[in-house]
């Protein structure tokens, strides 16, 4: 039987963002998007490092909904409040994954020393608490850098991606030479995964480690030409 992935948005761009992903990785699972780009909203509006209780809520009622739908997994695409999947496990029946995840934890294997690229102020903490949750879990001490360059983000929603990528790049670059490996914060920079071939230090995108954990967590034979992340 065809399996079904639920997906939790907390703006559309994610969405847009993880189609060529779709399509890569597991093309014959069925998807649901739920997306309220309220959430994304409230969050930002909250400031750094504060999530809006009602965006708990709101993630732990819409993987119920999803659930109660027929989805075999739940998705959570948005970084900025990826611990709502840690609050909501207990409460769902099927398997919670944060998109980042897959990510975070091939990073605190190549070493204590993390770079963390991000283009949202309020995705840092967050990202930087799943580090540490997940570097926990191996057992293992993270010393995080983390670089924040917004402008990429606000080049990337007027579709100029371009200039997106060469700014992330540039500090790529720079970061490599103080990290044992780079992750980069937000869904939306996985549109740099083609140009990430020949950097010095594992440089992780979370489409490309994010969908080929689902496909393995649904049991999808491997696509073609598809290694797992």
């Amino acid at each position: 039987m065809t399996k079904t992935l639920g997906i939790i948005h907390a703006v559309n761009l994610t969405i847009r963002a993880m189609q060529p992903f779709l399509e890569k990785f597991i093309p014959d699972i069925e998807v649901m998007h739920l997306c309220d780009d309220t959430i994304q909203r409230d969050n930002i509006r909250a400031g750094v490092g504060v999530i809006p209780r009602t965006n708990y809520f709101k993630f732990a009622q819409y993987a119920h909904n999803l659930q109660e739908a027929g989805a075999d997994m739940i998705l959570l695409a948005c970084s900025t409040f990826n611990y709502a999947a840690e609050l909501a496990r207990p409460m769902i029946d099927i398997p919670i994954m944060q998109i980042d995840r897959p990510m975070m934890e091939l990073a605190v294997q190549q070493g204590r020393r993390v770079g963390l690229l991000a283009t949202l102020a309020t995705t840092a903490p967050s990202s930087e608490r799943l580090l540490r949750i997940v570097a926990g879990e191996n057992g293992k001490d993270v010393e995080i850098t983390t670089v924040l360059r917004e402008e990429a983000f606000q080049a990337i929603q007027k579709g100029d991606a371009e200039t997106h990528n060469a700014i992330l790049l540039d500090e790529i670059a720079k970061l490599s030479s103080k990290v044992d490996s780079i992750v980069m914060a937000q869904l939306s920079m996985s549109a740099l995964a083609p140009h990430l071939t020949s950097t010095s230090v594992p440089v992780y995108d979370s489409g490309t480690t994010g969908f080929g954990r689902i496909r393995e967590m649904l049991g999808v034979p491997s696509a073609s030409g598809v290694a797992n992340g």
